[in-house]
This record gives structure tokens, sequence and C-alpha cells, in this order.
């Protein structure tokens, strides 16, 4: 069947093709046509089925209405939190959003950008992953709105970016346990070579330090990303029977918390009686799970409509909504029955 063109919705409702066009872009006020044309051509728009050709009318108006937006994972229900309230906004600024994800796979990353560029998106948001750093430099190079999230890279001093405070979190959450007593504190943590882990992991090591407390590499455990459930949860129970003396356990995602759950319950190991647990970023399950876990929780309605603001300076469609175009955001400690 042949696909309609302009000029024949404009032939159906008997106007120039310049006045449908005018009022399939929400000029019709603008260019004085009554609101009875105008409804007139809507309904023949509506009643022919016919769409732009969105190729055509990138080219016209120089602008897509559309945002990419590239997270590690869609599963993950902090990258699905995010990516809802991004779509939100997008919204109030008449943009659509184009979601996809990594799954922390560089290459991956790299083709979801040029992707997204032949698709014409007017910006990028992206949550970026070790490797993609010579991808978004050419974004940049191309003078391409973009804003990091959850991440940047520090060899990128001028990519715009809002994430976490996730040295100051971690840190927060390891001197609570100290002061609590806990001293043979271990750490679950994922084996990424990203900022915001290496931070993480810094805050654990300090405050060790801060308080006189040996760093022992026995207490801490580093899982590949692309590890199943199954076999995380034989090698946090190896990590824990092999290391009896351990009080507490830092899990520094989610994801791993949630593992760190399962293992406990099919171990027997009581919380917090047998084990303090403290977790970086908040779910769900760690509200329902008793006695409730203890949390970092990410701000994640804050960057998003943080994000979301940098990248619409960068369109030139607000101004002066926020200052600086790299930004850090505190974390909320939570405190539940784990500790």
């Amino acid at each position: 069947m042949k696909r309609l063109s302009l000029k024949d919705v404009a032939k159906l409702a008997g106007v120039a093709p310049s006045t449908v066009s005018f009022v399939l872009n929400g000029k019709a006020k603008q260019m004085r046509i009554s609101d009875e044309l105008a409804a007139k051509i809507e309904a023949v728009v509506r009643k022919s089925g016919y769409t732009p050709h969105q190729v055509a009318v990138n080219l016209r108006t120089g602008q897509s209405k559309t945002l990419g937006l590239i997270v590690e994972s869609i599963s993950g229900s902090f990258f699905a939190s995010l990516a809802k309230i991004i779509e939100t906004e997008a919204e109030k600024y008449g943009y659509r959003v184009v979601y996809c994800s990594t799954e922390n796979n560089a290459q991956k990353g790299g083709e979801l950008i040029r992707m997204l560029s032949r698709q014409q998106v007017d910006g990028y948001l992206i949550t970026p992953t070790a490797g993609m750093e010579k991808d978004i430099q050419q974004l940049v190079d191309y003078k391409r709105p973009v804003v990091l999230m959850d991440s940047f890279f520090p060899t990128l001093s001028q990519v715009p970016y809002v994430l976490i405070d996730n040295y100051d979190g971690m840190v927060k959450g390891m001197q609570h346990l100290i002061n609590k007593g806990y001293k043979q504190i271990g750490l679950v943590t994922v084996d990424m070579d990203l900022v915001q882990i290496k931070e993480r992991y810094k805050g654990y090591t300090d405050t060790l330090r801060d308080n006189g407390i040996a760093n022992k590499k026995k207490y801490q455990l580093k899982l590949p990303y692309n590890i199943t459930r199954e076999e995380a949860v034989q090698h946090i129970a190896d990590f824990v029977k092999s290391n009896p003396q351990m009080d507490a356990v830092f899990f520094t995602t989610n994801y791993l918390g949630i593992w760190g759950l399962e293992t406990f319950a099919k171990l027997g190991i009581r919380i917090p009686q047998d084990m303090a647990v403290i977790c970086f970023d908040d779910h769900d399950l760690f509200r329902l799970y008793p006695p409730g876990i203890t949390v970092i929780e990410q701000p994640v309605e804050e960057i998003a409509k943080t994000a979301i603001r940098l990248l619409m300076q960068q369109l030139n469609q607000t101004k002066g909504v926020t200052k600086k175009s790299q930004v850090t955001l505190p974390g909320k400690f939570i405190v539940r029955g784990s500790v």
C-alpha cells in the first residue's frame, strides 16, 4: 500500500500542503488558521492514518525531538526508575526518549551511540561503561549535547555529568557499622573499572584505615559483572564460610545485596544477630525483608531531573536552572534493622 504524502492529505482536506504542515507542527494559531479548519485537517489526518516522514521532518526542522538514553541494564531497578523519570521529564519539554542498554559492554555501547546518531536524536543521556571514552569524546567533538549519569570519565573533563557522592555514602555506612561495634567488615563488590565502584571501594578502605582497622584482602569479594545468580550465591556462600569471624558485610550494589540475602537464607545466617548488612542503593525488597536492610539510597529522581536540565541547557530549551555542569549529589543514609 502506498504511503500517504503531505500533498495527499492536503488534497483530501482541500487545502495547501503548507497549511497541513502548519497545523501538524502546532503553528495553526501563529499562522492565523481558524480552529474549524485546523480541526478539519486533524480529522482528515486521523481518518487517513497519515504519519509524517520522520527523516523529512528532521531535515526541515533541524530537530527530531527525540533523546537517546543509554543505560547499563534495562532490568536493574535503579536504571528502570531512572528511565521512567527521564521519560516523564523529557515529555515536559516535548521530547520522546529512545531507551537501550549496554549490559556493561563497551563495544555495544559504541554501536548504540552510532545507531542513535543515525536516528538523528537531539541529545544523549548515558550511564557509561569502561571503554566508551572515545565514543563519548566523538560526540563532544561533533558538538552533540550529552550528559553522563551514575558515572563519568576523569579524562573527559568537560563532559557534563550527574551522580551520587559514592565516596561519602560509603564512608557514612562504614562509620555507622564501626560505631555500632563491628570491626570485621567484609565487602562484596563487582569487578568493574568504573568511577563509582572505585569510589565505593576507596570509601571502604579509607574508613577502615581512619579507624585503625586492618584492611584484610580475605574480607573482600569481587564478582564478575556477567556472573549468573547461581554462581554468585555460591561464591558469596564460600566467601562467608571461609571467613567465620566476619561480623558484617557491605554490598556495593543492590543486586549484589539481593544475592547476599539469598545466600544468608540458605546458610541459616540471621540478620543482624549473626551478620550485620548494609547495601549501597535501595530496593523494594530491602524495605520488606525482615528486619529491613540498611542502605545508602541514591537520589534517583534528582539525578534524572538534573540530567534532563543539563541536557536542555545544551539544547537551549532552558536557561540558568543548573549553575554547574558537573553535579555530585548526596545520598540518603537509611537505617533499618540489619545493623
